[in-house]
């Protein structure tokens, strides 16, 4: 198996829930080498290697953005999240809590430039609609 870490057997799942599987796997692994690379700029004492590293760092950065792009343009979900809380200047609380009060879910609260989608029917976020199930 290419991709490990399924957690239903894969005769069951179709092709794209798999690569969603290999996208999510990814973004982890991105990340955690963002992590991995700026504890390793910050513990070496050598100005060379940390400016090597910190490259390297932001190049996993770069990896784990075009990730989340292919995710989001799969997941109107994910794309209604990310639209509601990325490039926000409020406390993230806050525009969550601005999201609730306004009875849905996904987008932007206030009207600020989000999608304007909701993420169920019912307005939830919960698991639920993940699985198609509300």
């Amino acid at each position: 198996m290419g991709s490990e870490g399924l957690h239903e057997a894969a005769e069951l799942l179709d092709e794209a829930t798999v690569d969603h599987h290999r996208a999510v796997t990814s973004l982890v692994e991105e990340l955690e080498a963002v992590d991995w690379y700026d504890q390793r700029v910050k513990a070496t004492t050598d100005s060379s290697l940390a400016a090597v590293l910190a490259h390297n760092r932001d190049e996993e950065k770069e990896h784990a953005c075009m990730t989340l792009e292919w995710l989001r343009r799969r997941d109107p979900v994910l794309d209604a999240h990310l639209r509601t809380y990325l490039f926000t200047t409020e406390p993230i609380t806050e525009v969550e809590a601005g999201v609730e009060s306004a009875g849905g879910g996904g987008s932007r609260a206030g009207g600020g430039g989000g999608a304007g989608r909701s993420a169920g029917s019912s307005g939830s976020l919960g698991i639920g609609t993940l699985k198609g199930t509300e």
